[in-house]
């Protein structure tokens, strides 16, 4: 039997309990800085593109969208994505990506990068960056992958983050 989870928008109030479950996620500071940076940045941050996953109210996990580009064409970027490490295994990591990736459908952008566990994003129908000729700076590995959305076209070029991780 799986578990349906409640998902929403982010709240302003939320932004201490995502600083929290990204350091229980993560287990390091790093990735709570490059939240914190995203957040401050305003080329990047979209607050309408983060979206929890709650238990008894409570945030226990995240997905988030925020502005990068291929080439000149504004496109989305996924992550991070953290989840309580007590709900880990039990779907609400899916429950939130599907849910900010419904969110996304009718934006302009029109694709979504994700910087990613290789495994993983394929069940949301992300596939390989180099297939549409996406290049990064410092990383060209199976883990860069790319999402059409709606019925667009993955711009190739150099993929190029507001905000650097």
């Amino acid at each position: 039997m799986s578990i349906s989870w409640k998902t929403r928008v982010a709240a302003a109030a939320d932004e201490q309990v995502l600083r929290e479950i990204t350091l229980e996620a993560f287990g390091r500071q790093y990735e709570v800085d490059y939240l914190d940076a995203l957040r401050a940045e305003p080329a990047a941050w979209l607050p309408q593109l983060v979206c929890v996953a709650t238990a008894d109210e409570r945030p226990i996990a995240y997905a988030l969208l925020t502005l990068a580009t291929v080439g000149s064409t504004p496109v989305l970027s996924l992550g991070p994505v953290a989840v309580r490490p007590a709900y880990q295994g039990q779907g609400v990591g899916d429950a939130v990506v599907r849910a900010v990736l419904k969110r996304a459908e009718n934006r302009p952008e029109p694709a979504v990068v994700v910087l990613g566990h290789a495994e993983y994003y394929p069940r949301f129908g992300f596939r390989q960056a180099t297939e549409f000729g996406i290049r990064h700076p410092r990383y060209d590995g199976p883990s860069l992958m790319a999402l059409a959305l709606g019925d667009h076209a993955v711009p190739g070029g150099a993929l190029t983050y507001p905000v650097e991780g």
